[in-house]
């Protein structure tokens, strides 16, 4: 393989670089888009036996490639924005790609019945949540595109304007310091949430108007200063979120994934409905007016104990603390279990085999997956494809991460 080198790109990959070949070898490109040539310099052969490379000179450009607004983009540089220099648009439809083409391969489906992605109403600052990991400077950054090293960043485009505030009003003196996550609200409130080496909650004082929490092992919240938690209002309904517990910080875009999940499952009032994976409880707060009853399975204490308080007013809805696979498979091992008409699944790595294998045998009328993960996902619908007997019934790719390559999937499975 030659150290420099012309190529022309063709195609996508899944972590968001450009793809092309050179004498019988695949190349992958950082920051580049299909359709461009360039010339390219050799960084290394991975463990796939594919390519590595880097854009010297850019010979062709796209018609989609517009100048990135962030002076920590490129090679060397931050690793979370590499999709600054397309146009928004076109990022839609090479995440619908990505998407389509996994399945695609997967299943041996040749018409993926799949929608455009949804683009988000905020291309921009639309993050209200963000982590931070200490620079060897003692300040405050974000991983590099080499994960050795880490980049101190004095400003971020895509989250909310407010938590760079925050983080450039403190002052932490703290070497243990291993990660900080910023969160702040509509209305003004600000968390803090700290995690250290040695795990030791930290005695601190601040002086900035913010909640303060520390995560010890296993993700356990314990509180320094203020509340435990934030809230947020999706679509009219408050959520509590505690610290250490994950959600989607787009919030537009949440309330737009609770409209289209409810429009798939197509709710009666005669269903029961399992939410698994429930996190906050967001899925079933707006599924349990619709149906007979809702059982909630979460295996993070934490976010069980949110989304019981989040759900305290309806009474149809059973909060489970358990493994999904653990909890289903009590239900395949007793013989009788009730007739759910769908399951919602918002895993965040993707289904177990032990998992699969028991849909299967439940045979659940319909599976509403929302993944992050295309290949993930690809292989996870191959199983229910071809081994449990579903169809795939629609794809809806939704943006929650623009000027990334990183894309959520809603897929409804339907038995045949």
């Amino acid at each position: 393989m030659a150290d420099e080198f012309e190529i022309t790109i063709t195609d996508i990959a899944p972590d968001g670089k450009g793809i092309g070949y050179y004498q019988g070898d695949t190349v992958l490109v950082p920051y580049t888009i299909p359709g461009e040539s360039l010339r390219a310099r050799t960084v290394r052969r991975q463990a796939d036996d594919s390519i590595l490379a880097h854009g010297i000179t850019l010979l062709a450009a796209s018609g989609d490639r517009i100048t990135p607004r962030c002076p920590f983009f490129g090679p060397g540089r931050c690793g979370g924005c590499q999709w600054q220099h397309i146009d928004y648009p076109a990022q839609l439809a090479l995440k619908t790609d990505i998407v389509a083409s996994a399945l695609q391969e997967a299943t041996g489906i040749k018409d993926v019945p799949i929608e455009m992605a949804l683009a988000s109403p905020e291309s921009w600052a639309y993050n209200v949540s963000a982590d931070f990991v200490p620079t060897d400077e003692g300040r405050l950054g974000f991983p590099a595109t080499n994960p050795e090293n880490t980049i101190a960043i004095d400003e971020c485009h895509i989250i909310k304007p407010e938590i760079m505030g925050l983080v450039a009003d403190l002052d932490l003196s703290l070497d243990t310091l291993t990660k900080l996550q910023a969160q702040v609200n509509s209305w003004g409130r600000r968390m803090l949430v700290l995690q250290t080496a040695d795990e030791t909650p930290p005695e601190l004082e601040i002086s900035i108007p913010a909640s303060l929490n520390f995560l010890l092992g296993y993700q356990e919240p314990f509180n320094l200063i203020g509340a435990t938690h934030i809230t947020h209002r999706i679509h009219g309904r408050d959520f509590r979120v505690t610290a250490g517990v994950s959600y989607r910080a787009n919030l537009p875009q949440v309330e737009r994934l609770v409209e289209l999940i409810v429009s798939l499952v197509e709710p009666t009032a005669e269903q029961m409905v399992f939410d698994l994976y429930g996190g906050i409880g967001t899925f079933s707060a707006f599924i349990a007016p619709q149906v007979s009853h809702v059982t909630y399975v979460d295996s993070y204490p934490p976010a069980a104990t949110d989304a019981e308080f989040n759900l305290a007013d309806l009474d149809n809805v059973d909060i489970i603390e358990g493994r999904t696979d653990a909890v289903l498979g009590a239900l395949v091992e007793a013989g009788e279990w009730p007739e759910y008409y769908a399951a919602i699944l918002d895993p965040t790595q993707g289904l177990t085999f032990k998992l699969l294998q028991l849909l299967k045998t439940l045979q659940i009328p319909v599976l509403i997956y929302v993944s992050d993960d295309p290949d993930q996902l690809a292989q996870d619908a191959k199983y229910l494809i071809k081994q449990a007997g579903y169809w795939l019934d629609a794809v809806h790719p939704i943006d929650f991460a623009p000027q990334t390559a990183h894309i959520t999937s809603v897929v409804a499975f339907r038995k045949q």
